[in-house]
């Protein structure tokens, strides 16, 4: 049995679209690529390599896997490029593309009956990095057991987001929590059952 690690950077309010560059995702005419880019430091780093600092698997849509096939391969091996390289990736696609990046899996069949197979091997941890996409996937199949949310201090208005309608309510516990010196805000947050409500002052 292995957890499953959604790592999704977010704007104030709640969108996830293009953080890395412009052209990244620009589906629905979304103007603000690389929107992420510009508030990186030495902190962020960190907390990235510390992430990936024990053995992980990765589980990614296609969109996602080509874009980091792009750059990693090539990437120096201290800025996390030999680890990226050598970690599996399961990349969810509705064709069959050849998988040219090293260690790259096809999940074979729906995407969230394969993944909740995944889960129930032994192995490394399971870490999904952008994949909006699929992550709503997991999110309407209750897949998902961490949050690590990297939340940028700017609001887009617009842009797909973590959090879509239809997701299934629940309760998250921050459990870790650390804030860059430019106002990224990165919190680890487990499951904590259903929501419970209640009101405020008494019943006069």
């Amino acid at each position: 049995m292995r957890d499953l690690i959604v790592t999704t950077f977010l704007t104030l309010d709640g969108v996830m679209q293009g953080p890395g560059g412009p052209g990244e995702d620009d589906s629905g005419g979304f103007a603000f690529g690389g929107w992420s880019v510009n508030y990186w430091d030495e902190r962020m780093a960190e907390v990235m390599g510390e992430a990936t600092s024990a053995p992980f698997a990765m589980v990614l849509g296609r969109t996602t896997h080509d874009i980091m096939a792009a750059y990693w391969p090539t990437a120096p091996d201290e800025a996390g490029g030999r680890v990226f390289n050598e970690a599996t990736k399961y990349v969810a696609s509705r064709g069959r593309p050849m998988l040219a990046w090293s260690n790259s899996v096809l999940i074979e069949g729906e995407a969230a009956d394969a993944i909740a197979k995944l889960k129930q091997e032994e192995g490394p941890e399971l870490q999904v990095h952008g994949s909006g996409n699929l992550i709503q996937t997991l999110l309407r199949h209750d897949l998902v057991d961490r949050f690590r949310l990297w939340v940028f201090p700017l609001v887009l208005g617009s842009g797909k987001r973590l959090f879509a309608d239809g997701t299934i309510p629940e309760g998250l516990r921050l459990v870790d929590s650390t804030v860059s010196t430019t106002g990224v805000v990165i919190g680890t947050y487990e499951r904590a059952g259903e929501v419970v409500t209640g009101t405020f002052g008494g019943t006069d």
